[in-house]
């Protein structure tokens, strides 16, 4: 006859149980017209997912369409009620699996980033630790570069706003995007230049608006301004693209990208194609923690730098703790929201953010009060 469990070894499993699974859509205006050299926008969409295991709830989020939230309460709850929130591995998995007939890319994917980022923070704030330490921290800040510099701005705009992320900030690089009036970007570009000093890093996203021979043409006009990196010069499914533009681009000017990369696949191909310098990856895309940690050993392995795109406040723990990161884009808009909904999103300082080791988990907490007024219903 064998002998009953302790009672405290019942106790433990049955507090790791999750208890419930929510999301909700927000929609929050921009601070002005923006747009890229494919598409334009007036606002953008945050999904926030929580999940509750042992009287403690974790938080992820993702920016992405409002029909993640219908998603996630719909279907992927249903993986993830009554399982055992430790087992974030086995849980991934089976997200992964359940969105099979679906396609695991795009807005299943982010929806799978948003939980499993969740996921993380639950684990984390039930041990009292922040995520950077279950990770493994590798570096106490994370070098950030301004973004922005949209092409609906105008030139004093966009001075300004890159001018500040210098001078008041001391971010070492920035990025403007180009393409949607490419006959006037030879002289932003010039301006941009002006506006940060001959000593800054400055980048350009295209965001795939080019073919092949003009990007290069661009990239050879560019180089006269020292630009040292050419983000989606030409579409990222086009890897030989990426690859050619490569081996032809100036020297000194890395050909990045990746931000669509929603799959360890994906990203494998990419760098089997030898098609980028730097290797972009977003962790409300790419399959949340667990995803990116993916993407970062891939990279590793390739020896290419990984550089962490968009939403800082939700990278910052997981770029502090994988190897071979070069820096985390601190784009306008994320920035801008994270600070407004989010109590604990980091601040700038020096050019760097820095997770704050005093909060448990990713240090997040949803200002519910501020974020009610820009509720989507997704009934």
């Amino acid at each position: 006859m064998h002998d009953a469990a302790p009672p405290c070894v019942t106790k433990r499993l049955d507090s790791s149980r999750i208890t419930r699974v929510a999301a909700d859509a927000y929609t929050i205006p921009t601070d002005g017209p923006e747009a890229d050299g494919t598409f334009a926008w007036r606002s953008t969409t945050l999904i926030v997912a929580e999940v509750d295991g042992g009287g403690v709830t974790g938080l992820g989020y993702t920016y992405s369409d409002a029909c993640v939230a219908a998603l996630i309460r719909n279907s992927l709850a249903d993986t993830l009620l009554g399982e055992d929130a430790s087992q974030l591995q086995r849980l991934w998995l089976r997200m992964q699996r359940r969105v099979r007939n679906i396609g695991r890319d795009g807005v299943a994917a982010t929806a799978i980033s948003a939980l499993d980022c969740a996921l993380w923070d639950l684990h984390a704030k039930r041990l009292n630790a922040p995520l950077v330490k279950l990770l493994g921290q590798a570096r106490e800040t994370v070098a950030v570069y301004g973004s922005g510099g949209f092409t609906t701005y105008t030139d004093g705009q966009m001075r300004e706003q890159l001018g500040a992320w210098v001078h008041n900030d001391g971010c070492r690089w920035v990025k403007i995007k180009i393409g949607s009036e490419p006959e006037r970007d030879v002289d932003r570009v010039h301006t941009a230049r002006e506006a940060i000093g001959a000593d800054v890093g400055l980048f350009v996203d295209a965001n795939g608006t080019f073919d092949r021979k003009t990007a290069l043409r661009y990239a050879a006009e560019f180089a006269q301004q020292d630009v040292q990196w050419f983000e989606e010069p030409v579409s990222s499914d086009d890897l030989a693209g990426l690859h050619a533009l490569r081996c032809a681009a100036p020297a000194g000017m890395n050909i990045a990208a990746g931000e669509y990369g929603y799959t360890a696949d994906y990203f494998r191909q990419m760098l089997e194609a030898g098609a980028v310098d730097v290797l972009q990856a977003d962790v409300s895309r790419c399959g949340g923690i667990t995803g990116f940690m993916q993407a970062a050993h891939l990279a590793n392995a390739f020896h290419v730098p990984l550089s962490a795109h968009c939403a800082p406040a939700l990278h910052l723990h997981v770029t502090a703790a994988v190897p071979g990161l070069c820096h985390q884009e601190w784009f306008h808009d994320h920035a801008r929201i994270e600070s407004m909904l989010f109590d604990g999103a980091p601040r700038l300082a020096d050019g760097c953010i820095a997770p704050d080791l005093s909060r448990p988990g990713c240090g997040l907490e949803l200002k519910r009060a501020d974020a009610r007024r820009f509720a989507v219903d997704t009934s």
